[in-house]
């Protein structure tokens, strides 16, 4: 009888331990997983910041942040982060290129993982019930689940490190973006807000104060390697590209509606043909899916999403920060041959 209690109890831990899976590290060298290399690069940060202005946290719901290697976009990533206080946080993330190819280019869809936790620097981060609850109330040709496209993308992990730094307890909901037509991404982004919505009534959460959405994103990525350089390869050819870009994101500022969105798609997605020359933002999809998610629901809550640029810049322009204090390094180069911009901005209930 010993023997079959010993025996049931140890099926039972194993069979736990082995239902606990951890989504691993995707890019060891771009960004940062040692907890006290973290600790110091962000006291770094905060004597190196770009400027010492400070943006607003109240009411703040949704932001915008890079995932280019900490030692290019540190200084863009830095504001966001110590602004959120939230419980939970929705994470839109890209699909890559080399994500699309390696899982055969699903589009029109999102791509939500399985994994139970997310590796951190500072311990395993926890997937929130959110995502169980999108899987089990939304329409089942709007997504699929994919732990291979999770296991292979960059751009999600690349926030929890900053993430983790403020709110060791976080958890998060994973949600890769595909290409899509915007009436597609509309009627995702609108079924997927009513669900948030009743799983924040039923949590008795706030939006922004308790759930928060982040969404992650590159700008341009320029010059040959992207095959994209329309402006040619040379300090004047860097400055059109970069003032482009800079005029794009400036229309991340002020009050949002689906009308603003779809022209903001426009600029950024070639299948539109709106105009000839497009920037390579490798978050062009999940930036629209983002914001229109949070535009319904701020409207569900009889408000307005507002927003505001924080800072814009490229790898050109602030080449490796001098951070010494990690293992951290780079993962591509910077020239005027190639360069990435980057950006963060903050959206606001009003």
């Amino acid at each position: 009888m010993k023997y079959f209690r010993f025996l049931i109890i140890s099926l039972i831990i194993i069979f736990s331990t082995q239902a606990q899976t951890i989504r691993e590290i995707r890019d060891s060298v771009g960004f940062c997983w040692n907890d006290k290399e973290m600790d110091s690069f962000i006291s770094w940060l905060e004597s190196n910041s770009v400027s010492s202005k400070e943006f607003p946290s109240e009411n703040l719901v949704t932001a915008i942040s890079p995932h280019d290697d900490y030692l290019y976009a540190g200084k863009i990533y830095f504001p966001i982060y110590k602004l959120i206080n939230a419980k939970e946080i929705m994470i839109f993330g890209v699909t890559h290129g080399t994500v699309r190819k390696a899982i055969n280019d699903p589009q029109n869809i999102l791509i939500l993982d399985d994994f139970n936790y997310w590796k951190g620097p500072y311990g395993n981060v926890l997937v929130s019930d959110l995502r169980d609850y999108i899987k089990n109330n939304l329409t089942k040709n709007f997504y699929e689940v994919n732990r291979n496209a999770h296991s292979l993308e960059h751009s999600i992990e690349a926030l929890i490190p900053f993430i983790q730094y403020y709110n060791r307890e976080i958890k998060i909901t994973p949600i890769m973006v595909t290409k899509m037509s915007f009436e597609r991404m509309d009627s995702i982004a609108t079924e997927l807000a009513e669900i948030v919505f009743a799983y924040m009534n039923e949590r008795n959460l706030k939006f922004g104060e308790d759930l928060f959405i982040m969404i992650s994103n590159d700008a341009n990525h320029y010059g040959e390697d992207f095959n994209n350089n329309p402006f040619g390869l040379d300090e004047t050819a860097h400055r059109k590209a970069t003032d482009e870009d800079k005029r794009i994101a400036d229309k991340l500022n002020g009050e949002f509606s689906k009308d603003k969105l779809s022209d903001l798609s426009k600029e950024l997605w070639p299948e539109t043909k709106h105009k000839v020359v497009y920037p390579l933002w490798c978050g062009r999809y999940p930036v629209i899916m983002g914001l229109l998610t949070s535009t319904i629901l701020a409207e569900r809550l009889n408000r307005k999403i507002t927003g505001q640029m924080f800072y814009y810049s490229d790898t050109f322009t602030e080449k490796v920060l001098s951070f010494k204090e990690s293992k951290m390094g780079i993962t591509a180069p910077f020239s005027l041959r190639h360069w990435v911009g980057f950006f963060s901005a903050g959206f606001y209930l009003k």
